[in-house]
């Protein structure tokens, strides 16, 4: 598939829940988000037809967000679904960490090939803090469980305020040179402002060069994570929300009703 604009569309971002067992304070409002209803949530068979449909079009590479995708209960039966698509090169997820070590091993043995870890400082209280009440050691404990399950190249997401040189990202930077991983640094974004700029150490937010739909927990094609453009699979069928969410993608992001991030993935 190319856009309007020339871009090959051949990644796409997967939504498996708004749930989260973290309320990090760059994500989440203090008073939390308004949940979706049960029902409103794509099941397994529908999110498999969506990307069936994606990679019949084009799509070579798949990542399962969240909110947290672990908590999506029976997820491991979801990847095995995805990985069996004829056509998929690249299966992965982004993930806390923090129920990673138990699932590792049989998220490995369904199909997923790799995982991206959120780790934003290396302090036990300060990552608390930031993640309101996370358990930082639970984080390393699945990182190296993912390590051992083979779910590699590890990639770390670290958000800063503004840049690598701050004091929480070089502690990161320090423990995936140890560790042999890779860093991505993603500045805080600001939806409502449209306030984002180029991943550091990855492709994010380059517009010229996006390759990406996204599917939203509840359903929605979302051409651009900066737009509140969307197109419900419930509503027009996988195939043509793809087509058209293709069709429709801007050249570039603008700004987007805030407070809806947990609920398209990143």
């Amino acid at each position: 598939m190319k856009d309007r604009f020339g871009r090959k569309i051949t990644y796409l971002r997967v939504s498996v829940t708004d749930r989260c067992n973290l309320a990090c304070r760059y994500c989440a409002p203090p008073g939390g988000i308004r949940l979706l209803p049960r029902a409103g949530i794509l099941s397994f068979e529908e999110i498999e037809e969506v990307v069936r449909e994606a990679v019949g079009l084009g799509v070579r590479k798949v990542r399962l967000t969240g909110g947290e995708p672990l908590v999506r209960h029976g997820i491991e039966d979801l990847v095995r679904r995805i990985a069996a698509i004829e056509g998929l090169e690249d299966l992965g997820l982004t993930t806390n960490g923090i129920l990673l070590a138990p699932k590792a091993e049989a998220l490995a043995r369904a199909g997923l090939m790799r995982v991206n870890v959120s780790l934003d400082i290396l302090d036990p209280e300060r990552y608390a803090w930031i993640t309101r009440g996370g358990d930082l050691a639970r984080v390393l404990e699945g990182i190296d469980a993912a390590i051992a399950a083979g779910l590699t190249p590890v990639k770390l997401n670290c958000v800063v305020e503004r840049s690598p040189a701050e004091p929480g990202a070089r502690s990161v930077a320090r423990f995936a040179a140890a560790k042999g991983l890779q860093v991505r640094f993603i500045e805080k974004m600001d939806a409502a402002a449209g306030r984002f700029s180029v991943v550091r150490g990855g492709a994010g937010g380059d517009c010229p060069r996006c390759d990406r739909l996204r599917l939203t927990a509840d359903g929605r094609i979302r051409p651009c994570l900066f737009s509140d453009l969307a197109f419900h699979v419930r509503e027009l069928g996988a195939r043509e929300a793809l087509l058209r969410a293709v069709r429709e993608k801007p050249r570039a992001g603008g700004t987007c009703a805030p407070g809806r991030m947990q609920r398209i993935g990143g």
